[in-house]
């Protein structure tokens, strides 16, 4: 028979794991890019610093509706996810977390994410983070198995983020609004078509109908790459060009460096198309995003100077 103490830490280990399974569920990993925009989109609204503790609690609003999303997108998907290696350890598809649980938990993080967003910060960010969450959950997944067009509509919550950091300083949104939408927006294809070039077979297996698992030619995803990052270009030049620019010459020249670089590595993959260019242009991609953000947080204004140089 087992001692107290060893029983004692062995259930003390099943619950740190247990803990570990619910946060793996909310996909933190991924959560830490969507908070960038959301925190960039606050700045870039405001042409500075806006009030920090708006910032904070549309983070953490958007945190938990974001965790919400990302747990009932692993529900939805526990079966698929059984069919795939790279995600067949996740909690629900290995068998460690009764579906039940994790349905429970995703709806408490949406309501809980909903009322903190439109009591701490406003209801219009409350309202566009149900509408990133719908988007998400009741569309984009299910869209998975039946149309590529998946990756499009699934590229639509995933900007979103940006324009509810937009919405909870109070601004109305305006042009620059859109565009920082459409630079988040375009982003993710490149992005989007590394990662399912490199992990076709295994969506080809799940039934999930990402482009480079239907395509017979291996062409539409890298053209699909190569259009959108070069779209992405003069889109991401666009908030030191407008009238009353968001940023200056210093954002765009690493804007312009970032941008070729991103439509090169997405050439290289259209040009020759392999594990090591998908896997080059993947790099390239989560270098790409947060790089042009924090230039664009760092040049968007003078007032943000002082507490640069400090």
């Amino acid at each position: 028979m087992s001692s107290p103490a060893v029983l004692c830490e062995t259930q003390r280990h099943l619950a740190v794991v247990r803990w570990w399974d619910f946060l793996e569920l909310t996909k933190p990993r991924i959560a830490v890019l969507v908070l960038l925009t959301v925190g960039v989109g606050s700045m870039v609204a405001t042409g500075g610093m806006p009030e920090p503790w708006i910032v904070l609690h549309a983070v953490l609003g958007t945190a938990l509706v974001a965790g919400s999303a990302s747990v009932l997108n692993q529900y939805l998907e526990r079966h698929t996810d059984t069919l795939m290696p790279r995600t067949a350890n996740r909690p629900l598809a290995s068998g460690r977390m009764e579906s039940r649980d994790a349905l429970a938990f995703g709806l408490t993080l949406l309501v809980l994410g909903t009322a903190y967003l439109c009591c701490l910060v406003n209801g219009t960010t409350a309202i566009w983070g149900v509408v990133t969450w719908l988007l998400y959950v009741a569309v984009y997944t299910p869209l998975k198995s039946k149309t590529t067009l998946n990756t499009f509509i699934g590229a639509i919550p995933g900007a979103l983020p940006a324009i509810m950091g937009w919405t909870a300083t109070g601004r109305p949104l305006n042009m620059e609004a859109g565009v920082l939408f459409l630079i988040v927006f375009l982003w993710q294809f490149p992005h989007f078509m590394a990662i399912a070039w490199l992990y076709r077979a295994d969506y080809a297996q799940a039934g999930l109908k990402m482009l480079p698992s239907v395509d017979p030619t291996g062409r539409l995803a890298p053209m699909t790459a190569v259009l959108h990052s070069l779209v992405l270009l003069p889109v991401s030049l666009a908030p030191a060009a407008l009238a009353g620019p968001m940023a200056g010459p210093s954002y765009f020249a690493a804007a312009a460096v970032l941008g070729l670089a991103y439509f090169g590595f997405s050439l290289a993959f259209c040009i020759h198309t392999s594990t090591a260019t998908a896997r080059g242009l993947l790099k390239v991609s989560l270098v790409y995003l947060p790089s042009l953000l924090v230039f664009l947080v760092l040049d968007l204004t003078p007032t943000l100077i002082p507490l640069v140089s400090n």
